[in-house]
């Protein structure tokens, strides 16, 4: 089967809805800042707002752009209080990311004699 891109087919329409979910989500979590952020996020067992850049010692401007990141895969959600916005883990899209990795990964069997 040949595709081609050029005529108007965007690289993300070859590949179904899942695996350019999976990947949106693995981009947003290639950071090891992003990772930090999250595990934060999780111990605090809350919405964190101003305390990310005395945690992880990053620039503000480096923590907002990183949670705009997680914010945009729909990883984390945020609210806006007064001049605040805090953050924490959206928990409907954090189960669906957890049941789509495990299925991604239980896919796989062990295959005798393979490299």
């Amino acid at each position: 089967m040949r595709c081609i891109l050029g005529m108007g087919i965007t690289k993300s329409e070859i590949f179904n809805r899942q695996q350019n979910r999976l990947a949106t989500v693995l981009k947003a979590l290639a950071h090891p800042a992003r990772i930090a952020i999250l595990q934060h996020i999780i111990k605090a067992e809350a919405c964190i707002c101003n305390d990310l850049v005395e945690e992880l010692g990053l620039a503000q401007a480096t923590i907002s752009q990183h949670l705009r990141e997680l914010k945009n895969a729909g990883i984390i959600k945020g609210s806006i209080e007064g001049t605040r916005v805090c953050y924490c883990i959206d928990e409907k899209v954090w189960v669906q990311i957890s049941n789509e990795f495990s299925g991604f990964f239980a896919s796989f069997t062990p295959v005798k004699n393979c490299c």
